[in-house]
């Protein structure tokens, strides 16, 4: 059997986000599957009803039902939001190991750093925005997720394909205290599978210092690694090949195949 492969996109993305890394992977023999989180299959500038107020955890149980229906527990991988989502999944016992790529961090883990208050300052402006869809604009897409893009045109067609996200999602991860769900809070105890946690040095959303103290919350059965001269956008920009060679080879140590077959 294949060994199997989920991949969680981050806020405002879409699996598009994932054409690189899905393409490579899928020749080293995985089996990839790239969910769409709920309400993110919408046209870019028409979010749909109800976007506002969905939680983290109607995503995580999205995905847990989407896991329940393989045959075996899948490697997740996670891009920023899909990262934490990834470490939901890890301390709900869904997956065999995950790759945390520029994760945004859980509660209990300080992220309010000038460069993430900075980029989402706009946004925090707006009334009733913790109940409200919301999009990057370019600029602050630019100054967020593209700072190291040095082809403006490719990471401006990345950003034209940037849909909506949730302000209840913006509440839950960026001021936890005020979540009376909890959503974004993950017990470390809970995590036992093995995982990787990557972030990268010129990060202004998930900043390298944020990425350490999640991989530290989970040291046990964590390993961290940072990229220099990486921002944000791990996913595509150049020299995305660097770091998804390095996961690759990780899990493949740490997982071999029939290790991945089996339930």
């Amino acid at each position: 059997m294949e060994r199997t492969l989920v991949m969680i996109h981050g806020m405002w993305g879409t699996p598009h986000v994932w054409r690189h890394w899905r393409a490579f992977l899928e020749a080293r023999g995985w089996q990839v599957s790239t969910p769409a989180l709920r309400h993110h299959d919408a046209p870019p500038f028409a979010p749909p009803p109800g976007l506002g107020t969905t939680s983290l955890l109607d995503y995580a149980d999205d995905l847990q039902a989407e896991i329940a229906r393989m045959p075996a527990k899948p490697v997740v991988i996670g891009h920023s939001m899909g990262g934490l989502l990834a470490q939901i999944l890890a301390a709900r016992q869904s997956c065999a190991a995950a790759v945390l790529l520029c994760p945004a961090p859980p509660a209990g883990v300080f992220a309010l750093q000038p460069s993430v208050m900075r980029a989402f300052l706009r946004i925090q402006l707006r009334w009733g925005w913790w109940k409200l869809p919301h999009r990057a604009t370019y600029k602050e897409a630019m100054y967020g997720s593209f700072n190291t893009c040095t082809d403006r045109i490719a990471c401006g067609r990345d950003y034209a394909r940037f849909v909506h996200e949730s302000g209840r999602v913006l509440v839950e991860i960026g001021l936890p205290f005020l979540d009376r769900s909890h959503a974004a809070t993950v017990d470390p105890a809970a995590v036992t599978c093995p995982m990787l946690v990557i972030g990268a040095d010129q990060d202004r959303l998930t900043p390298g210092a944020v990425v350490r103290r999640v991989a530290q919350r989970y040291a046990p059965v964590a390993e961290h690694r940072e990229f220099a001269g990486h921002g944000h956008w791990v996913v595509g920009q150049p020299g995305w090949q660097d770091i998804a060679t390095f996961a690759a080879d990780w899990l493949e140590r740490r997982l071999p195949a029939a290790d991945t077959a089996s339930a």
